[in-house]
């Protein structure tokens, strides 16, 4: 492989595709989204094209159903880790990064699973720590309300104090399996890890031992300020919604120079923006593989969808008329700011229809979007890697398999032969693929007394 910079890819597995009605199109397998074997091949696909980790959303809140019309994504969604440790028995080299919320979920319980599917997968396992957008959850979690913007990743940062503190709660070597003395643990190398914080009071140590990679590979998914301190400090994957090169060069420098104060170099944090391609053989065929998506595009559905999105009702508003970026206030919301500000910045700068952000939003949620041949789409990778906007990116599928199945058999050979793809993995671990040094136990030498 060339001494040029490489490429680091992900697949996002949300649903049958990242296209809302892509369930519609008749090369999706709408119907198997709660059949086993559809993962299984979802995940032989994924390691076939060589990526560094399936990313598995955690969709704990359904779209709002008001009678007259739903949401067009399909509801069902398994558990995520149940999903991954499926695909975990289906693959060998893959990384497996589960999407799971630090509001809405237990330090301790989310530890002790991702340190299973750690050592059950043979040390794939990352997770993309989410402090989740949709205020409707908390009504799920018999809560009163959603939990404020800043205290929610104020929280988060605690949450995974005390996640890695757990992992790090048992040496390396704690399990003996000494047969002939009969001890099966060393109680000297199992230690109480003691936390009490704002959030957390906790005493006690994981019932899991440490994770073959140490930590699972941490995730993020955020682009606010509080989002991009929290990644500054705990990240080592962000997952980002990019819609140009201009302004993801801008944010890859600016995280990447926050990293120093907290002790970390740049090339301990990669940086992912998610990419939503359709593919063509040619420039016209991409085109009207595009058209055909937003043909099963219902209006009215992909405007709720948008209001929705942006908090604003634009029922009552023509199809073509502008969309009324000015309206949106991202500072005011207490969900999705970064997300917000995306979409004003490009209702701004690209002045579309509020039809045409409709269907931009139900294809890739604000994400950049690509339509044209494979060639022209590793081009387009190459360049912003090489010019600095990205160390790879989080491939999102317009549908599965099809969508996927391109990807693999026609942009990823043109990666390789360029030489800024692996043609084979060169090691086993999510670690391994991303070039991510395994921590030291942060807690070794401290006192250590039996704690199991």
């Amino acid at each position: 492989m060339s001494g040029a910079k490489q490429l680091h890819l992900g697949v996002f597995l949300l649903n049958t595709g990242q296209q809302t009605v892509g369930w519609r199109h008749p090369e999706t397998e709408a119907g198997r989204m709660l059949d086993v074997t559809f993962y299984r091949e979802f995940a032989k696909l994924a390691e076939r094209g060589k990526f560094d980790t399936i990313l598995v959303l955690e969709q704990i809140a359904i779209g709002e159903q008001n009678g007259k019309v739903a949401e067009e994504r399909p509801i069902p969604t398994p558990d995520t880790l149940t999903l991954l440790s499926t695909m975990a028995s289906a693959t060998e080299r893959i990384g497996l990064t589960a999407t799971l919320s630090t509001t809405y979920n237990d330090p301790f319980h989310i530890a002790s699973r991702l340190a299973t599917l750690d050592h059950l997968s043979g040390g794939r396992a990352g997770w993309n720590m989410v402090t989740s957008q949709d205020p409707r959850i908390a009504s799920q979690y018999s809560k009163e309300a959603h939990m404020d913007h800043a205290e929610r990743y104020r929280r988060a940062d605690e949450f995974v104090e005390v996640a890695m503190k757990l992992w790090d709660s048992w040496e390396d070597d704690a399990v003996l399996a000494d047969r002939r003395a009969g001890r099966f643990v060393d109680p000297g190398k199992v230690r109480d890890i003691g936390h009490n914080g704002e959030f957390f009071a906790f005493s006690g140590s994981s019932y899991v031992p440490r994770p073959i990679q140490g930590h699972p590979v941490l995730f993020q998914a955020g682009s606010s300020g509080s989002g991009m301190q929290f990644a500054a400090r705990k990240a080592e994957v962000v997952f980002t919604a990019q819609d140009n090169l201009h302004d993801a060069r801008a944010y890859y420098a600016k995280l990447k120079g926050m990293l120093a104060p907290y002790g970390r170099k740049p090339e301990q944090l990669h940086i992912l923006p998610g990419l939503a391609p359709i593919l063509g053989s040619t420039e016209q065929e991409a085109k009207e593989r595009e058209e055909r998506f937003n043909e099963l595009v219902l209006p009215e559905i992909a405007v709720k969808t948008l209001s929705g999105t942006i908090d604003i009702d634009l029922s009552s508003y023509p199809l073509d008329a502008p969309f009324p970026y000015w309206e949106i206030d991202p500072e005011s919301n207490n969900s999705k700011k970064s997300r917000l500000q995306l979409l004003k910045d490009l209702g701004e700068r690209e002045k579309p229809t509020i039809l045409q952000m409709s269907r931009h939003v139900v294809s890739a949620g604000g994400h950049h979007t690509f339509t044209g041949t494979p060639e022209r789409l590793a081009s387009m990778m190459v360049e912003w890697l090489d010019e600095g906007a990205c160390d790879g990116f989080n491939i999102m599928p317009s549908h599965y398999f099809r969508g996927l199945a391109e990807f693999v058999d026609h942009v990823v050979p043109i990666l390789q032969r360029k030489g800024r793809y692996r043609s084979e993995y060169a090691g086993r671990t999510l670690r391994d693929h991303l070039g991510l040094a395994r921590p030291v136990n942060r807690l070794s030498g401290l006192h250590s007394q039996a704690s199991i």
